[in-house]
Formats: C-alpha cells, sequence, structure tokens
C-alpha cells in the first residue's frame, strides 16, 4: 500500500484507530493512514513514554508526506483500582459466601483480600456494589468501615492477582489525574498531541481540572464511562471540548442494557452543545481474530453514525488485533455505505438544534442552505481558531467542510470532527483571496468540478476568534457571488 497523499475520503464520520503492538511500525502506520484512519489513539495505559515518542515522529513522518494534518489522541490512563495477590495467584469466591476486603497488605485467598484504596472504603455503605475482574465477579456490601468490608458474594467464580475493581453506585473520592497522568501529560504536551482524553470523569470539576492543567495547548476530550458522570452530563459536556461514549467500563458498571439508551442520551448532549463525540469499545472486537466482523458489529458501528456521532473508534483491533489494516477499511467501507443511504441526511436533520441566538450561527446555518438550495460541491471554511469550521460542522451539512487555515494546531484538532478535511496554510492575504483558494484547495482535494458552486464562511477581519460573519458563492471555473 502506502499510495499516499490523499484528497477527501469521501466520508464524513471519522475513524480513530489505536496503535499498539500490531500498528506501531511507521509503514503500518502509513498503510492504517491511507485505509481510513482519521486519528491516532495512544492509550499511556501501556508502552512507555519512548514507545510513544516513536509512534508521534512516525505520525509527524506520514504528516509530512501527506501534506495534510493528522490527528495524534492521547489517553491518559486515570485511576486504577485493583485487588491485591492472592495465595497461589488466585482463588475461587463461590456465590452466597461472605468475602471481604480491606486495608491489609497481605496475601489473600478465598476469604479475603486486600484492596489499597482507602478512598473506596470511605465512599462505600451497606448495600454498594464492587465489581471485580470487569465485572465477572460481583459483591455486596453487608458492613463496612473506614478500613474494611464484608461483603456477600452475589456472582462467583476465578479471582487472581491484581484484577481491577469498579465501583458503580458511588462517587468517588480520588482525584481526576494521578501523578502518573501528570507525568504522561507533561510529556504528550511537550511532544505536541493535540487532543487529551481523561479517563473515568466523575464530576465537572475532574473536567476544569484537566484544562488547567493543559492550558489550551490541546483538546480535553472527557470519557464518560461512570454512572456518576450521567448525573452531571450537561455540565461535563459543556465543560468538555469533546467527549467519548466508552461503553467498556460504562458496561462493566450500569446494565449492559442501559448502555444503548445512554449512547444516544450522551450523543443527543454532544450535539446540543456543539461538541464533536466519539463512540468506542467493542465496534469490530471479533476482528481482533477474525478478518471479518460479524453482522451485529457492523450494524453497532452503522448505529453510531446514523446518530451523528462525529467518530467511531477501533481499539484492540488496531491495536493488538491480527488485523488492523483490514479493520480500519471495513470500518471505512461501513462509514461509507451509510452516509449513501438516502435517509441518512434526513436524520442528520432530524437531530439538529435549534439556531442559537448571535450573528455567527446565523450565517453558518445559512451557509447550510444555500448549500442545499445549490446543491453545492463543499462548504469551505476560512478560520484561524477553528470555530467557524466547528460551527459548520455542527450543522451537518449535507457537504463535505473544507477548513483552510494557517494554524497547523487547529488543522490538526479539527481532524476528531465530523465532516471536515483540512488544508494548513498562509494563503489569504486580502479578502478578494478567498474565492480563488477556496476554488483551488477544493479542486486539489478531488472535491467538486467545474460548473459547481462553492459556499463560504468566514470571519471578518482575519484571526479574530468567533468573528464568523460573511458567506460567500463562488462556482468552480467562474464568477463569485457574494451574500
Amino acid at each position: 500500500m502506502n499510495n499516499i497523499p490523499l484528497g477527501h475520503r469521501g466520508r464524513q464520520a471519522k475513524i480513530i484507530a489505536t496503535l499498539g503492538p500490531s500498528s506501531s511500525a511507521p509503514d503500518v502506520i502509513a498503510d492504517l493512514y491511507e485505509e481510513g484512519a482519521d486519528v491516532f489513539r495512544l492509550n499511556f495505559s501501556h508502552g512507555s513514554h519512548e514507545d510513544h515518542a516513536r509512534s508521534i515522529d512516525a505520525i509527524r513522518e506520514l504528516e509530512k508526506k501527506v501534506g495534510r494534518p493528522i490527528t495524534i489522541l492521547m489517553d491518559l490512563q486515570g485511576p486504577k483500582l485493583r485487588v491485591g495477590k492472592f495465595k497461589n495467584d488466585g482463588a475461587v469466591l463461590k456465590t452466597g459466601a461472605s468475602f471481604r476486603v480491606d486495608l491489609k497488605d497481605e496475601i489473600g485467598d478465598e476469604t479475603r483480600a486486600s484492596l489499597l484504596h482507602p478512598e473506596i472504603f470511605a465512599a462505600l455503605k451497606p448495600g454498594s456494589s464492587l465489581l471485580i475482574d470487569d465485572g465477572h465477579l460481583r459483591l455486596k456490601v453487608r458492613s463496612c468501615g473506614p478500613d474494611f468490608a464484608e461483603c456477600e458474594v452475589i456472582v462467583g467464580g476465578a479471582i487472581s492477582n491484581r484484577k481491577g475493581v469498579n465501583v458503580p453506585d458511588v462517587t468517588l473520592p480520588i482525584p481526576a489525574v494521578t501523578e502518573k497522568d501528570r507525568a504522561d501529560l507533561a510529556f504528550g504536551l511537550s511532544q505536541g498531541v493535540d487532543w487529551v482524553a481523561l479517563s473515568f470523569v466523575q464530576r465537572p470539576e475532574d473536567v476544569a481540572e484537566v484544562r488547567h492543567l493543559v492550558g489550551g495547548r490541546a483538546g480535553v476530550l472527557s470519557k464518560l464511562e461512570k454512572p456518576s458522570a450521567l448525573d452531571h452530563l450537561d455540565a461535563i459536556v459543556a465543560l468538555s471540548d469533546s467527549v467519548m461514549v466508552a461503553r467498556g467500563d460504562l458496561g462493566v458498571e450500569m446494565p449492559l442494557e442501559r448502555v444503548p439508551v445512554l449512547q444516544k442520551r450522551i450523543i443527543r448532549s454532544c450535539r446540543k452543545h456543539g461538541k464533536p463525540v466519539v463512540v468506542a469499545t467493542q465496534m469490530l472486537d471479533s476482528m481482533v481474530k477474525s478478518p471479518v466482523p460479524t453482522r451485529a458489529e457492523a450494524s453497532d458501528v452503522a448505529t453510531a453514525v446514523y446518530d451523528g456521532a462525529d467518530a467511531v473508534m477501533l481499539s484492540a483491533e488496531s491495536a493488538s488485533g491480527m488485523f488492523p489494516v483490514r479493520a480500519v477499511a471495513t470500518m471505512h467501507r461501513i462509514i461509507q455505505s451509510v452516509e449513501s443511504d438516502e435517509h441518512y441526511a434526513a436524520l442528520m436533520q432530524a437531530g439538529h438544534q435549534e439556531t442559537e441566538d448571535s450573528s455567527p450561527a446565523a450565517i453558518t446555518a445559512a451557509a447550510r442552505q444555500i448549500a442545499h438550495t445549490l446543491t453545492a460541491a463543499a462548504i469551505v471554511t476560512f478560520t484561524s481558531s477553528g470555530s467557524t469550521t466547528l460551527r459548520a460542522a455542527q450543522e451537518r451539512p449535507e457537504v463535505p467542510i473544507l477548513c483552510i487555515t494557517p494554524n497547523l494546531s487547529a488543522g490538526r484538532r479539527l481532524g476528531l470532527v465530523w465532516g471536515v478535511h483540512s488544508i494548513v496554510g498562509d494563503f489569504i492575504h486580502s479578502v478578494d483571496d478567498i474565492g480563488d483558494v477556496a476554488v483551488k484547495a477544493a479542486l486539489q482535494c478531488g472535491i467538486g468540478q467545474e460548473g459547481k458552486s462553492l459556499v463560504i464562511t468566514a470571519g471578518m477581519p482575519f484571526g479574530k476568534v468567533g468573528s464568523t460573519n460573511m458567506v460567500r458563492v463562488v462556482w468552480i471555473g467562474g464568477e463569485t457571488g457574494a451574500g
């Protein structure tokens, strides 16, 4: 493969591919990009800083070859709660039996285990649940104190060393950012990552803390995987630059039948607030070992696209699976198929939010309507901060959004956003240039042909954030019209 560079991909929803042992080589990263990966995710739960630095270098070298920005998302590990070690490395817990967890740093057995997290005991109360090993074992607290909990085994089974613990029905007094996260964040920001994903968000204050640490150097993406976060959904979405429906832990901590409902609720909230939303976890899970997904998995990806998700994500499929490139190509084809459905545009408009009371919003809504009326080839946005382009994506137009920006960091960050294809360069010297630049950019990306129109939005003066105040129509190979 490696037949790069590429023009517009011919679809609107984006693909996030997680890098890992199966996909960290530069030639594989190039193949993933060629087959459809728009964003590369670096999972800081695994790998060293040196490993991630090599991946970042490979992505930036690829970026130079393709001549357009490529997006990097770093995913912080967040607080990890785990039981201690066991005699003979494991035990079997019998349903109905008693089991104790406590702060004693001692080897466990079938009757007790160490749980060296005092913050858990500070939050527990009788009736609370403890889920171990992704919910394969379930305990119910019968009595508890500041350093112990006596539990009943509700769902038994084998337990082994250092298995993870989830506490679904309480808000834990734990920091959103661990010391490891702080070190990882400093490294990632020094490497110029574009997005920072915050794991295990519980409350708006968690997002505010990370925003302060990031200081505008990257976008902040909140992963919703704790039930307590859903009690503050709108506030968390409003504070975030983007949101992820992290269905793995969400499905552990809540009944499985609730996850599809919550997915739609989160997507609706993000569209209401104009924030990009990612759907993640086990989307094509069988492709970790199989060259083709199940029909149900294909439908799962399609549902997220029909719901209006900005991006869908591959985790183990691309990081450690046997067919990482094929998984990306499969997801690409599913998205294209959905977006070619005659009902897709109607569904996007059905989820359209009422235009806010501002001049930039009104201009952008008008651009979408003009593009529809003229059957335009694209909406072209000229932006410095990315706000004009993000607003255009919120409208979910029927045509691609071509973003032209002098700001490389803005172009990279917009790679996560629905419908956006970015070109970076300082092309504009006066307002008279925008028509010619828009036409050249569209032809360069393979968008449009002679006789087709382009609808342009921009803010005047250039470079002023949030100043979208102009819409103009130009014709490829023809005359320019203004509005």
